[in-house]
């Protein structure tokens, strides 16, 4: 694939200590500006060198994936979108993934029942996939990628308004295909008990050992649900089993911030939403990352400045036990601020936890040896990174959308500008993806 390198911006320094000091780059004084100034003044950028690896012309991305043969597979939220789940084959193209018939077409995506919108419940292709990840090949499984689909696609009505229908039992469902012949060779459904008709589908991550504690062997996966709707929470999956339970539903670390504010390219944004009164973004509970180890789960709420974590082990702990939720929130660590809202997450083999940070144009990681959030990468071209994927290159790659300025965030008005793209950058310290919970 043609990589078309950029100018490489200003390298920081990642180590960090007790006594370390503001870092600066990014500040410089007396570089060529448009206007003439005496003064310091911030760039824009600081880290590695960004790198231009696909333009989207077409489709606008949200979620990605990038295999070991270096395939790049990305996922579009469904209106009326020819396809949901995509694969790259050139630097301006992308293809229906495995197949067409896989995609539902736009009048399959929904229905309704006395007048009350619902999304598809069809559980053998797919409706609005949000999410992959790829899990590596193993003893037990081939080189895979999961596929979030949420069953809950966008529609907009005569006016241009729209809405989410709410979820049916089949449609929101985990679905793992092997990409050693492209074919799906697992699904995974949820009951209305467990998804909920107003839930949300966001992210995965996997643990595939066969000796965690608390599964059936055959290693288990964490599903966000982020439901605008006011019920976000932690899905669990026993993979071998098919059982799933939840955790953490409505506890304050998954709940959205309280008329958060967010600031975008230095603009304040306000969810400005069609037919609707103007008001704020209502997603919860967004970013996840395992630690190597599989003993810790970080995440936060999409519209918090927050980070937290909690021990996969009250996760993983089944309703047999009456206490287990109890003992789930009594064990949530609060680690603080971190400098902005935060999107998705991904983690490298060194520990390090990258949040995706549109308020800052950045990527930011936290360190859990000295239990502060420090900067990667920052460039004026990440507007808005939406999903992140480490590859077996050591680089990671994000999708970038420019998601505030979409038309259902602003009051009808599409204010983006084509082309998006995936961006990518090495990561340091050698790191590269994490391999560890899948032996």
């Amino acid at each position: 694939m043609l990589l078309q390198s950029c100018v490489a911006a200003l390298t920081l320094g990642l180590a960090a200590h007790a006594q370390e000091v503001i870092a600066t780059a990014g500040l410089i004084q007396n570089n060529s500006t448009s206007a003439s100034t005496r003064l310091r003044y911030d760039n824009g950028t600081y880290g590695p060198a960004i790198e231009e690896v696909h333009y989207y012309y077409d489709q606008w991305p949200i979620g990605i994936a990038v295999a070991s043969d270096g395939r790049i597979f990305t996922t579009y939220t469904r209106g009326d979108y020819d396809y949901t789940l995509g694969v790259i084959v050139n630097e301006t193209a992308e293809a229906p993934y495995p197949n067409a018939a896989l995609n539902l077409s736009p009048d399959q995506l929904n229905t309704t029942w006395n007048g009350i919108p619902f999304g598809s419940s069809n559980s053998t292709a797919f409706i609005s996939v949000q999410a992959v990840y790829i899990t590596p090949n193993t003893s037990t499984r081939p080189e895979t990628l999961w596929v979030v689909d949420t069953g809950r696609p966008t529609v907009h009505n005569a006016q241009g308004e729209p809405s989410m229908p709410y979820a049916v039992p089949g449609g929101p469902k985990l679905m793992a295909i092997s990409l050693a012949n492209d074919t799906i060779y697992e699904t995974f459904t949820f009951p209305a008990d467990v998804h909920y008709p107003d839930s949300y589908l966001n992210d995965v991550r996997f643990d595939l050992r066969a000796n965690v504690s608390g599964t059936s062997g055959s290693g288990y996966a964490i599903l966000v649900d982020s439901s605008n709707e006011g019920r976000p929470g932690f899905i669990m999956l026993d993979l071998g089993t098919g059982e799933s339970w939840r955790r953490l539903t409505q506890d304050r670390s998954v709940l959205r911030g309280d008329e958060d504010v967010p600031v975008y390219q230095g603009h304040t944004f306000y969810f400005r939403q069609k037919g609707s009164p103007t008001g704020w973004q209502q997603e919860g509970l967004d970013g996840i990352q395992l630690t190597p180890d599989g003993k810790t789960l970080y995440y936060s709420p999409l519209s918090t400045s927050r980070l937290y974590s909690i021990p996969t082990v009250n996760l993983r702990e089944r309703d047999t036990n009456p206490l287990a939720e109890l003992n789930a929130r009594a064990n949530v660590s609060d680690h603080g601020q971190r400098g902005g809202d935060a999107n998705g997450f991904e983690g490298d083999s060194n520990g390090l936890i990258y949040q995706l940070m549109p308020t800052q144009n950045a990527i930011f990681y936290y360190d859990q040896a000295d239990g502060q959030t420090h900067p990667f990468v920052r460039d004026p071209r990440i507007i808005w990174p939406d999903g992140a994927s480490i590859g077996a290159d050591g680089y990671i790659y994000m999708n970038i959308n420019q998601l505030p300025y979409q038309p259902d965030w602003n009051n009808g008005v599409d204010q983006r500008q084509h082309p998006g793209a995936i961006l990518r950058a090495k990561l340091p310290n050698g790191g590269t993806k994490v391999t560890s919970l899948y032996a």
